[in-house]
Formats: C-alpha cells, structure tokens, sequence
C-alpha cells in the first residue's frame, strides 16, 4: 500500500536530480501551453499536467506523482492549484511555483472570459447546445483514462510488497467509488480520513506481525 506519508521524505533537490534540467523560459511555457488547453473540467486539466510532467518530461515519477495528489486530497482548496505548486516546487523551487502557476492561470482566465461572453450570446443556438452536450462524454473518458493510470502503480507497488495490501488497495479502490455511488451525500473528507485510517490500520497490523515473527 502506498504510504501518503513518504511524500515528505521527497526532496526537491532529490527531484531536480532526477528529472532532466529545464530552463525557467521552457518551464513557463510548458505550463502555458498547458493553460491555453485546460478545457474540459478537472479532470481533463489533470490529465494533461499528469502526461507533461510523468512522461513527457519526467519531472516526478509516477509514484510522486499520485503521493501528491493523495497528500492534496486532505487539504481544503483547488486541488489543481495545490498540485500545480508542488510540481514547480519539485522542479525549480520557489520560482517554480510562480512560473507553474502563471503558466496554468494566465491563459485559462483569459480563454474563460472570452467564452464566457461568447457562450452569452449564442447559447440560444441548438447547435451550441448540441456541441455541449457532445463534450461530456469526452470528459468523462479522460476521467476514467487519468484515474485507471493512477490506479496502475499504486496497484502494482501494492502487490510487490505482499499479497494482503494489493487486496487492501483493490478494496479501498473499489470500495470508495461504490461509497461515493451509494452515499452520494457522504462528505469528501470523511471518506479520506476513513481510508487513511484503514491504511494506516492495516501498517500497524502488519508491523506487529512482523516484530512477533522476529521475536520467535
């Protein structure tokens, strides 16, 4: 089971020596050219920030990369925001961040007001509507690829460490989305706090067992 809390044991020159060197001009315009396509929702905008910074650019490894985003779903705010700045942290420190956020902001507020009052005036015609309609599903489709390529290392790490977590992480996988189904009223955080306890639970329990089996 991928433990949250190893996130901190991450560094950002650990990182930055890892990841291949990039320049602040390249840097900014990456996450500019990310803005100007953050259309479709969250979990559109996640997926490409994702595929930049995972396998285009190898900023962060897969397993930082769903830490962090682990890590931000205990936190209150924009998840995107949050996750924006620990990737320009990692990357280029503290002008990391204000380059990744200008990049991601600067051109999406711009391209939302002028939607915006493009949708204002023609959002009576039926082929506006139709065309909005036929976005969804696309988004959708994202969703699920981005959340099936999230899932993928977290369920392989799990079941190279022992058989008991991979089945811990399919249940908590599976289990919170059918939560989230049934209760549709149940508070966020209340399934993240219940998970992480489950998890954490499930560590302790495995640490006992270990320390017993040494003391035989």
């Amino acid at each position: 089971m991928t433990d949250v809390t190893d996130v901190t044991d991450v560094t950002v020159e650990e990182t930055e020596a890892a990841a291949p060197p990039v320049s602040s001009l390249r840097f900014l315009g990456i996450w500019l050219l990310l803005g100007a396509q953050s259309f479709g929702g969250g979990s559109v905008v996640l997926a490409m920030i994702r595929r930049a910074a995972v396998e285009e650019y190898g900023w962060i490894s897969e397993t930082e990369f769903n830490r962090d985003w682990a890590l931000i779903q205990l936190a209150p705010g924009i998840n995107l925001i949050a996750l924006t700045i620990l990737i320009g942290r990692r990357v280029l420190g503290r002008k990391g961040v204000a380059l990744a956020l200008a990049g991601l902001i600067l051109p999406s507020a711009f391209l939302t007001v002028l939607l915006t009052a493009l949708y204002v005036r023609f959002s009576g015609r039926a082929e506006v509507r139709a065309a909005l309609r036929g976005v969804l599903p696309v988004t959708v489709g994202l969703g699920l690829r981005t959340a099936w390529l999230m899932a993928l290392p977290l369920l392989r790490g799990s079941a190279r460490e022992s058989q008991g977590s991979f089945v811990l992480s399919l249940f908590l996988l599976l289990g919170s989305g059918a939560a989230a189904v049934v209760w549709v009223g149940l508070p966020v955080v209340l399934l993240l706090c219940g998970a992480g306890a489950i998890a954490a639970l499930h560590r302790l329990l495995r640490t006992a067992a270990g320390g017993r089996a040494e003391g035989l």
